[in-house]
């Protein structure tokens, strides 16, 4: 969460009733997923497969491309069936490496002054969604939190929206989204979503995206 998005979404604040924000890049830093996929489950997939580690991160990097977007490419169940190896596990070993993004607390800590209902929305694994809970202490702030898999499709599709604003019960119109991803805030858009901002930089590691 960067100040500009929190200046942004307080702007027009009396247009909302509810507010649904994104979890990875949104208020936790992506810093840690970019770590865990892109040099931990490499490294260790190389170590398993005793092969030349940067071959094994060419021919995981374009799986992930060829599952970009779809339901499984969030799914850590099906990802340890792809590679045989236990992200359950992994993922919890490294999970002192959870992070918020700078501002995301003073931003929830706002939100919930406001008495406003906010909710948590995730393409994340019920496994990961539960450990950054746990670690990250977000049920602090937040009371509600929704994962894509429960609905057995991807915030990119509008199968979510439908399912998430039923299961939910607010009103579109009055509704602002916060995301990473430009691709499922239009999605958000395109279901009726009249909210959305982006995060410019989910990754304090890396430059803001232009």
């Amino acid at each position: 969460m960067t100040r500009k998005a929190t200046l942004l979404a307080m702007r027009d604040w009396r247009k909302f009733d509810t507010i649904l924000l994104d979890m990875d890049g949104t208020i936790l830093d992506l810093a840690f997923d970019n770590y865990f996929w892109r040099e931990l489950v490499p490294r260790c997939l190389a170590r398993k497969r005793n092969a030349d580690p940067a071959e094994v991160s060419a021919e995981l990097f374009a799986h992930f491309a060829r599952m970009q977007g779809s339901l499984e490419w969030y799914c850590l169940d099906y990802w340890t069936n792809a590679l045989s190896l236990d992200l359950r596990a992994l993922s919890s070993a490294s999970s002192h490496r959870v992070r918020y993004l700078p501002g995301a607390v003073e931003f929830l800590r706002v939100l919930q002054a406001t008495g406003k209902p906010v909710a948590l929305v995730t393409n994340a694994h019920a496994h990961t969604l539960e450990i950054k809970k746990g670690v990250a202490g977000l049920g602090r702030w937040l009371d509600t939190f929704v994962s894509s898999h429960e609905f057995g499709a991807p915030k990119e599709s509008v199968v979510f929206w439908q399912g998430v604003q039923q299961q939910l019960e607010f009103d579109p119109s009055r509704t602002l989204f916060i995301d990473d991803s430009q691709t499922v805030l239009d999605a958000a858009a395109n279901s009726g979503i009249s909210g959305v901002l982006a995060i410019t930089r989910p990754d304090s590691r890396r430059p803001a995206r232009a």
